[in-house]
């Protein structure tokens, strides 16, 4: 095991050198803000633009932006998640049991990421994310009003929750996403949550799959803490922010909005990372 200097490496030792000058800031606190917005007012969704982002947009190596991401996504989560529980919109139980779930696929799934090229991650990344644009496209509001829920589970129904949380904890710990985007879905479709409760509750199961990825990732040392406290310090601006809106915003707008920046960043991530590919 590393030591605790070795845990979360600098920028530099991971092979990216950040100038910290006040565009700098301001590109990873307005991105952050991005991120935790989507994640506050959909439940899902500012993961699976964290990873592109930061390889893109700030310069992280792909291993080390999948770590980062898990602690942004993570604390993104958890902001979002104790303010939809104090709002009364999340079944605490539910949701912990749906991240408990997903341990050990996120911990194959970290490792499976530190065997393959970077490349070819992000390859696989621009799939997923149309995946996830698809979903958020598809996804339906609920009807059933909160305060009519009854929290309930099923034998059948939370055997398959299981299984779903596995495999999201796999592209929790492989991607550095949280997987509301099958998340959210799943709840409404087995457990048939209401909308405002599905986000909610997605949020606590998130909030867990993070920390089980970034547990993974911190014997790699693939952690950039200066990003990720500018990205949290962002993040929680928008999770509140988003939290907020919610409800006060048509949700297929929003979500309709969403998919299209999901698709054109897919786009750009398949394209430089297929370049990268047939060049290596």
């Amino acid at each position: 095991m590393p030591g605790p200097a070795q845990v979360c490496r600098s920028s530099a030792e991971a092979g990216f050198e950040s100038h910290v000058d006040p565009l700098f800031v301001a590109r990873a606190l307005g991105f952050g803000t991005l991120i935790g917005f989507s994640l506050g007012a959909l439940g899902a969704g500012g993961s699976i633009l964290t990873v592109p982002i930061l390889v893109y947009a700030m310069g992280v190596p792909v291993q080390g932006a999948t770590g980062t991401s898990l602690a942004i996504v993570g604390l993104n989560a958890l902001t979002g998640a104790l303010d939809h529980v104090r709002r009364g919109r999340s079944l605490l139980r539910t949701g912990i049991a749906f991240g408990v779930s997903g341990v050990l696929g996120a911990f194959a799934g970290v490792w499976l990421n530190h065997q393959l090229r970077g490349e070819l991650i992000m390859l696989l990344f621009s799939l997923l994310m149309i995946t996830a644009a698809v979903s958020m496209l598809r996804r339906r509001s609920g009807s059933a009003l909160v305060t009519s829920f009854e929290e309930r589970c099923e034998v059948i129904g939370c055997s398959r929750l299981v299984l779903v949380g596995i495999g999201v904890g796999f592209l929790t710990g492989f991607f550095g996403v949280g997987g509301g985007f099958l998340i959210v879905p799943a709840l409404v479709l087995v457990l048939g949550l209401p909308m405002p409760l599905a986000v909610g509750t997605s949020l606590v199961a998130i909030s867990l799959n993070a920390l089980w990825g970034l547990l993974g990732n911190l014997q790699f040392g693939t952690l950039d803490l200066m990003l990720t406290g500018l990205f949290a310090v962002g993040g929680v601006v928008g999770v509140l922010t988003g939290g907020k809106l919610a409800g006060h915003l048509p949700d297929r707008t929003l979500r309709a909005a969403f998919a299209v920046l999901v698709v054109a960043l897919a786009i750009y991530t398949f394209g430089r990372s297929m370049t990268s590919v047939l060049v290596a």
